[in-house]
């Protein structure tokens, strides 16, 4: 067995014992604490995606994570009103929002990333930039939505035979949904599509000779990453029971970003580990100083000038792409 299955099989088992773990050690912040990680490395695992298989720095990626977010927060209001928007009284069916959140969050990166990238370097760095923040500021003029201030959600979805109120069923169906997101985006790279995109980053011009279409690839690469974060930002809702326009600022893609630099770029399972190291230096740095952005901050430049296959690539021996 490879040192890298190693590393992932016992990730896996970790995951599945915290609820026991916590119970054992009447520790049971840590179901929400792991719940809150597990949020954040699909929304990671989606943008390493496009960054680390497509080499597409998007800094507007948070707008997905937000959209997705609102989605369940603004049919959740109009459930709880009574009201309608445009004639639909809102859902709180996980079967129905989680999907529809997706499919907004996909819809938004098919607009994005068709105006996007048609750009490189900079310039698309800087247009993601923009589209992110004009979601942002789209949010903020939400007042009927609690505008600057967010939106309180009465209740978590509903799935038939599950109860989502129970923080160890809700840390269960979390880790349900990134286990079936690392697996279909492992696969994804794995095949043609992941090839052809792994391709046009490492040569644009010959794979363009042989005839891949860029935006074709990249695109739908924008699109499934998307859909990813849209699929997280409506797990946030549930978590916190509130959103807010901050979930879709472009300090939230910086912060997803420096989780995927940390555990390692175009390693699926790397950004994972990334998030964990980042929101673990995250709660040991808080405990003291509120200026933890300074310890963290060092760390990522080491890891980028000395590691740059991040924790993960260091973990498994230097094994880097899945």
């Amino acid at each position: 067995m490879s040192r890298k299955t190693l590393v992932n099989l016992a990730g896996l088992a970790l995951f599945a014992l915290v609820p026991a773990l916590a119970s054992a050690t009447g520790e049971a912040f840590l179901v929400n604490l792991m719940t809150r990680f597990l949020i954040y490395a699909i929304a990671a695992v989606s943008l390493d995606l496009i960054l680390g298989y497509g080499a597409m720095v998007s800094f507007g990626h948070a707008a997905f994570f937000g959209l997705g977010g609102y989605v369940i927060g603004i049919a959740g209001y109009h459930f709880a009103q009574g009201d309608t928007l445009f004639g639909w009284s809102g859902s709180q069916a996980a079967l129905v929002m989680w999907p529809l959140a997706v499919a907004c969050a996909a819809l938004a990166g098919l607009v994005v990333g068709f105006l996007s990238l048609r750009t490189a370097g900079v310039q698309f760095i800087m247009i993601t930039l923009a589209f992110g923040q004009m979601l942002y500021f789209i949010l903020v003029g939400l007042v009927v939505y609690g505008g600057d201030d967010g939106l309180s959600i009465d209740a978590r979805n509903t799935l038939p035979g599950l109860d989502l109120n129970g923080p160890v069923t809700f840390y269960y169906v979390c880790l349900a949904l990134l286990a079936a997101w690392v697996l279909l985006c492992r696969r994804i790279v794995n095949s043609p599509f992941g090839m052809a995109l792994q391709s046009l980053r490492q040569n644009p011009r010959r794979s363009t000779g042989l005839g891949l279409a860029p935006l074709r690839y990249r695109l739908t690469a924008f699109v499934l990453s998307a859909a990813g974060a849209g699929l997280a930002g409506a797990l946030w809702a549930n978590y916190a029971l509130f959103v807010s326009p901050d979930m879709a600022g472009w300090q939230k893609s910086g912060e997803l970003m420096a989780m995927v630099i940390l555990g390692g770029m175009g390693s699926i399972f790397g950004p994972v580990l990334g998030v964990a190291v980042y929101l673990g230096l995250e709660q040991l740095a808080t405990a003291w100083t509120e200026h933890w952005m300074l310890i963290l901050g060092p760390v990522l430049v080491l890891v980028v000038l000395f590691g740059k296959r991040g924790v993960y690539g260091w973990l498994t021996g230097g094994a880097h792409h899945d």
